[in-house]
């Protein structure tokens, strides 16, 4: 009877404290229960990490690639990005992108969280801090527009291109995200896409290519050479966003899992993988193995591997990655000369031909039979609803990237006049230069 009562004592001094806390405060209580440390520091690393692509990776890479007249605008372009669109997301992309929006919740969110309204220390999502999951997710719509900035570089006015992003942004990359990873009829109808072959990839490519096309060549495009100024920031560029991609591609698990440890095995496979079937292409098709070949080569297995990367195994990132390699490498020889589109850096036959490509193929290695998760569906039905999830966001990006070219031009004129561009843009738009030699 003793020891009975002993028991008894011993679980209401241990329990009832934590039921009355769990009473008087049940959201305190429940998110220390929920959270998982692990899972969070990661995304916290991995959030670094994707941040770390832009600047100052993607920022560097681009840098490197146009005109020293030109430097320091491409990296004032991806670092005002980085601030405007820090500030959208808060006031209200967040919500309009991963927001529940009722009866269009199809295709957008809501603007209920304005200023990120009800976020707190102790909001959940899922087993991290929704502060987390929110920041994470920020570092993506970051380095979108970011690399769009590629397809225009060296002739857009710096005024027109923060529009066009503010644009961009709210009805282009809120909708393909929240369609895609917010609950939205893409990602209802099955679509796999791990961490943002159409979200990221597809819809850059877009709408580069569009940009492109509205804006012109540049002045003296094709006939006058326009070599890379600085190689050597642009593998510097390109290494950093090497490293920065483990976060993008394993980040996308949101956990510290056996899922995020084969994405970034993948991922490494399919960088590899890209790089030497691009320089090895190149080699045989020009005589030698370029510095740029092989970079470009790298980011073209990046952003291919990208969709697939949660769903893949390794025999599947190797195939990826060296299609990616060889597929682009011949799309840049198409886009530049024989359709004499001057997208400056080859966003869209990298980008957007990586990302289609990835897409696709993601329908097929994902089967248990080469080395992938499963698929729910046979390969001829996932390939399906992956060619739908490709043509629905070309056909939204190209659309509304028109539409926001339009609405820029005749708000403050797209393109620098051409005084301007045979000066440069540090010193006409910035009123610096690069380099003081």
């Amino acid at each position: 009877m003793k020891v009975g009562v002993n028991i008894m004592n011993t679980i209401i001094l241990r329990f009832l404290p934590l039921s009355l806390l769990l009473f008087l405060f049940p959201n305190v209580v429940l998110a220390e229960e929920l959270i998982s440390n692990a899972n969070t520091s990661w995304i916290l690393t991995s959030t670094v990490l994707v941040l770390f692509m832009t600047l100052p990776g993607l920022a560097f890479f681009y840098a490197g690639l146009v005109r020293s007249k030109n430097v320091l605008s491409v990296l004032m372009q991806c670092f005002s990005l980085t601030c405007l669109v820090s500030l959208l997301w808060v006031v209200y992309l967040y919500g309009w992108t991963f927001g529940d929006g009722g009866f269009a919740n199809a295709l957008i969110g809501n603007l209920d969280n304005l200023f990120l309204s009800s976020l707190s220390a102790s909001s959940m999502s899922g087993d991290i801090p929704e502060t987390v999951f929110a920041m994470f997710q920020l570092t993506f719509a970051i380095i979108t527009p970011a690399l769009i900035v590629g397809g225009f570089a060296e002739r857009m006015k710096f005024s027109a291109m923060l529009i066009f992003s503010l644009i961009w942004m709210t009805f282009v990359y809120a909708p393909i995200c929240h369609m895609v990873w917010g609950g939205g009829w893409l990602g209802e109808l099955g679509l796999m896409d791990f961490a943002g072959g159409t979200v990221v990839h597809i819809n850059a490519g877009i709408a580069a290519l569009v940009a492109a096309v509205m804006l012109r060549e540049r002045k003296g495009f094709p006939s006058t050479p326009m070599p890379p100024h600085n190689l050597a920031m642009t593998v510097a560029g390109a290494s950093m966003l090497w490293v920065g991609w483990f976060g993008f591609n394993a980040g996308s698990a949101l956990a510290a899992d056996q899922s995020a440890g084969m994405a970034m095995l993948v991922t490494h496979i399919g960088a590899a993988a890209g790089s030497l079937s691009w320089m090895f292409r190149e080699w045989m098709k020009q005589g030698k193995p370029s510095v740029l070949g092989i970079v470009t080569g790298m980011v073209a297995g990046l952003g291919t591997i990208t969709p697939a990367s949660g769903f893949v195994g390794p025999m599947g990132a190797l195939i990826i990655g060296i299609s990616a390699g060889l597929i682009c490498y011949e799309a840049t020889q198409y886009i530049k000369k024989i359709l004499m589109i001057d997208d400056s850096l080859d966003v869209f036959p990298v980008h957007g031909v990586g990302g289609i490509l990835g897409t696709l193929l993601t329908g097929i290695f994902a089967a248990s039979a080469y080395g992938g998760v499963g698929l729910e569906n046979s390969i001829p039905e996932q390939l399906t609803i992956q060619f739908i999830g490709v043509v629905f966001t070309i056909i939204w990006c190209g659309i509304f990237t028109y539409v926001a070219l339009k609405i820029t031009n005749s708000l403050v004129g797209l393109r620098i006049s051409d005084e301007n561009e045979e000066t440069g843009i540090d010193l006409t738009e910035h009123g610096e230069k690069g380099y003081n030699s």
